[in-house]
């Protein structure tokens, strides 16, 4: 696989040897994590694995992560897999541009709304648990299975944010619920037709972040491998 270049709002803390990225364009998890080295301004190479046509099963790969998902984040001699990790591990390691607020309380909302996104409503909805179902049962339950778990972890997510909520998920800046959030947000709308009408909070908390530069350049059809 040959590295594609991509570098956006460098800060002042960025490492002097660039992160590397090992992410998909249509898949959610990488997009939360451009999403956040965005944010951040962290540049970084972008690697594509194309998860179409198996190169998460390569021996290289397979080297980064045993359980061969996307992304994977290498800096130096340090490779960290699993969205949520990532993210924790750039905020220890780069804390300029902070994703999770100092007051316990809100960084702990932080926390839990990242947490059922990635814990569970993805889980859910990944492509080998939509075909396992479409095998099983047919293409038709393919569709509402995935849209009836997405809207379970909605509902949680708009109780949750609905009394703490700014112009973004727990205030007026950006924290990591909304980077976890914006991405499944539009994967909802897109893959599973969700009426996000039922979700107001979470709509103008998506509404919000689709307007930020760093989203935008982060969308999957911006990346180097995007087929659209």
């Amino acid at each position: 696989m040959e590295p594609n270049f991509q570098v956006y709002f460098r800060n002042s803390s960025s490492p002097t040897t660039k992160l590397l990225l090992y992410s998909f364009w249509q898949s959610s998890c990488s997009w939360r994590v451009r999403f956040a080295l965005n944010l951040k301004g962290i540049p970084y190479e972008y690697r594509a694995v194309d998860l179409s046509k198996g190169e998460q099963f390569s021996p290289e790969f397979e080297r980064l992560n045993p359980l061969h998902f996307v992304p994977v984040l290498v800096d130096g001699d340090v490779v960290v897999s699993d969205s949520l990790a990532i993210l924790l591990y750039l905020e220890e390691k780069y804390p300029e541009n902070a994703l999770l607020p100092v007051d316990p309380y809100p960084k702990a909302v932080n926390l839990q709304a990242a947490s059922i996104v990635s814990c569970s409503i993805q889980p859910l909805q990944m492509l080998q648990v939509l075909k396992y179902i479409e095998e099983k049962v047919g293409p038709e339950e393919r569709l509402s299975w995935g849209r009836h778990h997405v809207e379970k972890g909605f509902i949680a997510l708009e109780q949750l944010l609905k009394d703490v909520s700014g112009i973004y998920a727990t205030g007026d800046e950006v924290y990591m619920a909304d980077v976890f959030l914006a991405p499944q947000i539009s994967n909802a709308i897109t893959r599973f037709h969700v009426d996000m009408s039922k979700f107001p909070t979470l709509s103008k908390i998506y509404e919000a972040c689709k307007a930020l530069p760093a989203f935008e350049a982060s969308l999957p059809e911006r990346q180097p491998d995007a087929i659209v």
